[in-house]
């Protein structure tokens, strides 16, 4: 009896070990989920929002435009920025009369509200083009005015992002597959 016993509860730490184990690989190299905090994306990511985030598409490519990534920022260690990649590695940014222009061409950003405008923030003086590093990507927030991002901080590094934004899951009448624009 007492043998019967102890190998049912093998089979159940066998069974817990192997779901943690399954967690944690899930966890650490496939996807992660994330809470929107604050209005920087608001309102194609609104405060409150439940998303997931998946990592291994940037393990065989490199972030696109209009990607929107998760990141640690150069202004802290400790937490987790979301923003949308915006220039690319080797590409002229470009802010002037409030709207973004990649190599001296205007951005078309149908995600944007029609009353944003993008001002500079320190880092990006209006008029002046910023050529982005190799290994580095210019991101910004949707609702610009409320968005703490490269034009105040510069570029992010490939090494900074910690996923992309995949599929948002909560609330339940926003869920869905994160839409990319194309350009």
């Amino acid at each position: 009896m007492v043998g019967k016993i102890g190998a049912f509860f093998l089979d159940i730490l066998e069974v817990i070990v192997f779901a943690v184990g399954i967690f944690f690989f899930v966890y650490l190299l496939i996807m992660r989920p994330h809470k929107i905090k604050g209005q920087s994306m608001h309102p194609n990511f609104p405060d409150g929002e439940y998303l997931l985030t998946e990592k291994v598409t940037y393990y065989s490519r490199s972030p696109k435009r209009g990607d929107v990534v998760v990141f640690t920022p150069p202004v802290s260690e400790t937490d987790e920025f979301i923003k949308r990649v915006i220039g690319l590695p080797g590409e002229r940014v470009m802010l002037k009369n409030s709207r973004v222009y990649i190599n001296d061409t205007l951005l078309s950003e149908p995600y944007l509200a029609s009353d944003i405008y993008t001002e500079n923030e320190g880092f990006l003086k209006d008029g002046e083009n910023y050529t982005i590093p190799e290994g580095h990507y210019f991101v910004m927030g949707d609702n610009r005015p409320h968005s703490s991002d490269s034009r105040a901080w510069g570029p992010i590094t490939k090494k900074s992002i910690s996923g992309r934004a995949w599929v948002i899951y909560w609330p339940i009448n926003l869920s869905g597959v994160v839409k990319i624009p194309t350009y």
